[in-house]
């Protein structure tokens, strides 16, 4: 039976994720990331598309994106597909690096949006990797809120908007979004 097809329509924001094959490590070493943050922007310029979040775990990928055409299957085919091949190559393994195709759900509006934004921010707190969400430097939490250089993937103007229009306070208002859940000061 064949596969069911994907909604994808043009201005949709859309949660994706890909997990390691047998929840393997996707991700060895900081050029993994890097490589992956790479060919994600490279993959964002060709095709148009935004980013308003990523989380990048040692087995899996979140991504939040918005994309202008309807064509969220062939780009993350695109991504997955290039990032298995480098990582295959890198590593000197074969076969699949991914369990089965990547999850997607569009983004139902903008407390949804946050909501992810924040899920996002706190995975790898939650998965005991680092104490709080500034410290995970694959995750677009520290760009957001303004403690790392923003990569040209992230796109974090429409997530900041809905905290207010002065920049530093949006900030703020975030940190302290994402704070409130984590049960810890912001910092």
């Amino acid at each position: 039976m064949p596969r069911s097809h994907r909604l994808q329509v043009a201005g949709g924001i859309y949660h994706v994720t890909a997990r390691g094959n047998r929840r393997q490590p996707v991700f060895a070493d900081v050029e993994d990331h890097l490589r992956f943050l790479w060919l994600l922007d490279a993959l964002a310029r060709r095709r148009g598309w935004l980013g308003y979040g990523y989380c990048l775990m040692p087995n899996h990928y979140h991504l939040v994106l918005e994309t202008p055409k309807p064509d969220l299957s062939a780009g993350m085919h695109w991504l997955n597909f290039r990032y298995a091949q480098a990582f295959n190559h890198r590593h000197a393994v074969d076969g699949h690096l991914f369990q089965g195709r990547f999850y997607s759900a569009q983004v139902e509006g903008d407390w949804h949006l946050l909501e992810l934004f924040r899920y996002l921010a706190l995975n790898p707190v939650e998965a005991r990797l680092c104490r709080h969400p500034g410290e995970w430097i694959w995750s677009s939490y520290a760009e957001a809120v303004g403690s790392a250089r923003p990569t040209q993937f992230l796109a974090v103007r429409r997530v900041l908007g809905l905290f207010g229009r002065e920049p530093r306070s949006a900030r703020a208002r975030l940190g302290a979004f994402v704070n409130d859940r984590a049960g810890r000061p912001q910092g």
